[in-house]
């Protein structure tokens, strides 16, 4: 399996598993994709592919987002989405391409990345709960221990305070839970 960045090429590939991944909230997810990769810049946010025999099999997005410190805004990383071929999961696809975004954005000087994810799953990778670091989620539907966040090398003590989601987010919908037939 390699793992390279995202081509435009590759962008119904990874499209299609976004679909298949997600059931219902594929579309969403999708959509939410296509917009965000028009903030990524080769020095600001990730898209990483998982290759195998010339097929797309796994997909991750980390994208920049701010921290409202007290001292001043802290531009971080958000990982969203994450996603793998159905019928691949459990194989460590997933988990490849999130150490080696980690790595990435670690040498990039990150101090941060944030998600909203299972803490059963992204645990393993060192996220914790991003209310017990100091960090206040950006949306009262996104459920306490969804919010998790990762300190990197370059993290300093004082940046706390409330992430800051991209606009692309909201403009889909994409924060937190929402009721059903509220």
């Amino acid at each position: 399996m390699d793992l390279r960045e995202e081509l435009p090429n590759d962008r119904q590939a990874v499209r299609d598993i976004h679909l298949q991944a997600f059931g219902d909230h594929g579309l969403v997810v999708a959509d939410l994709i296509d917009s965000l990769r028009d903030a990524i810049t080769p020095e600001d946010g990730l898209s990483l592919v998982a290759e195998h025999n010339g097929q797309i099999v796994g997909h991750v997005m980390f994208t920049r987002s701010l921290l409202d410190a007290p001292r001043r805004l802290v531009e971080v990383q958000v990982l969203s989405p994450l996603a793998v071929m159905p019928e691949l999961q459990g194989r460590g696809i997933g988990s490849a391409l999130v150490r080696h975004g980690l790595g990435t954005l670690t040498e990039r000087a990150v101090p941060l990345v944030f998600l909203e994810g299972d803490p059963g799953y992204y645990s393993r990778f060192g996220f914790a709960p991003g209310g017990g670091l100091g960090f206040r989620k950006p949306s009262l539907r996104i459920p306490d221990g969804a919010f998790q966040a990762i300190r990197l090398a370059r993290y300093e003590p004082w940046m706390t305070g409330t992430l800051v989601y991209a606009e692309q987010f909201w403009r889909h919908d994409a924060v937190g839970l929402r009721e059903p037939n509220a």
